[in-house]
């Protein structure tokens, strides 16, 4: 009887429970967001540490020690980098993935094209006109990206790059001085330079790549092709011999130090322009831009720092956030996509208008 009570009275009340499934997937988009944030960040962290880290080592490589063979060194980063991928290759963190031969060879000329011409327009060009060259890559990957993929921004957005710019530009371009031969220099850098980032995107979307299965397709290739060239660049645009140069202890550690930090360096580059766009990278890349100038007054001297210079800081890291919070809105920086009819659409469309008529 005590089992039956409550059959004929009234039914106690219970509390509209929701169901446990339903509140797993309310959560579980908020939880993927803010794990995609949290990863983003670090990501975005990584690459800044590493290349402030790697342009001050290099800084202290170059102007203190006196190793101004860049396109060599470039090629020893790619070494250290392709070694690091056959290890990891070899605890089965990087699965076997694809990549065409012409794909691979088109980047790689991108690519080595880009650090050539980089090394040529800073030799060929005043510091002015190489950091306005640079500056450059930026509306040019809006155009390849308006071109090739299809993307629209917002008019804040727009603006926002254009402050970036701008704040950039008054803290780094001093004086200006152009020749002929030094502004193609700085046309080819740019243009390949734009190039190879907006490639590494469209390289890891198509073929479904990650960070460390393009590296380990690309590294290797850069590395070969670097150091054969590289001596042969570096003694045409420093007219001095690196395997003459006088590897003392110091200079030696610098170089391994600065090989090591490379590999977080390019690994970060792959990792960043895939989770976000080659634009993105360059534009919120400049924050590195203000650190390094940041730390080279700490660290080297307030030689330089003056008003303009700390207007420009502040001009560019606001343009940088107004970047990252105008292109996440809706409509901010989109990809369109543009809808085919298909026949059968078109057939039944067709047959409605037959009928009215």
């Amino acid at each position: 009887m005590r089992g039956r009570r409550g059959e004929g009275g009234a039914r106690p009340f219970h509390r509209p429970t929701r169901p446990a499934s339903a509140e797993k997937r309310s959560m579980a988009p908020a939880s993927k967001a803010e794990r995609k944030a949290v990863l983003d960040a670090g990501a975005w962290m990584f690459n800044v540490v590493t290349s402030v880290g790697i342009i001050m080592v290099n800084k202290a490589l170059m102007a203190t020690h006196g190793f101004s063979f860049a396109t060599t060194l470039t090629g020893l980063h790619f070494a250290t980098t392709t070694l690091m991928t056959l290890v990891m290759k070899w605890l089965g963190h990087i699965q076997p993935s694809y990549l065409p031969l012409p794909e691979l060879v088109k980047f790689v000329f991108f690519a080595n094209l880009s650090i050539v011409g980089m090394n040529v327009s800073l030799m060929w060009n005043s510091v002015g006109f190489y950091q306005i060259a640079k500056l450059c890559i930026i509306p040019v990957l809006c155009i390849l990206e308006i071109l090739f993929d299809k993307v629209r921004y917002s008019r804040n957005t727009k603006l926002s790059i254009v402050l970036v710019l701008v704040g950039v530009a008054v803290c780094t371009v001093t004086d200006v001085s152009v020749n002929s031969k030094g502004l193609l220099a700085a046309v080819i850098a740019v243009w390949s330079t734009a190039l190879q980032q907006h490639y590494v995107h469209h390289l890891q979307k198509k073929y479904s790549l990650g960070s460390f299965n393009l590296l380990g397709h690309t590294a290797p290739a850069q590395a070969a092709s670097l150091l054969i060239l590289g001596p042969f660049v570096d003694f045409w645009l420093t007219n001095r011999r690196v395997d003459t140069f006088n590897y003392t202890t110091i200079v030696t550690f610098f170089i391994v130090l600065s090989c090591t930090i490379a590999v977080g360096t390019n690994l970060s580059q792959f990792i960043c322009i895939g989770r976000f766009t080659a634009v993105s990278f360059q534009v919120l890349g400049h924050m590195k831009t203000i650190l390094v100038l940041t730390l080279g007054f700490l660290f080297f001297g307030k030689e330089g720092l003056n008003f303009h210079v700390v207007l420009g800081m502040i001009l560019a890291v606001i343009g940088m956030i107004w970047y990252g919070n105008a292109s996440s809105k809706p409509g901010g920086k989109e990809r369109q996509v543009y809808s085919v009819p298909s026949e059968k659409t078109q057939k039944s469309s067709q047959s409605e208008l037959d009928q009215k008529v």
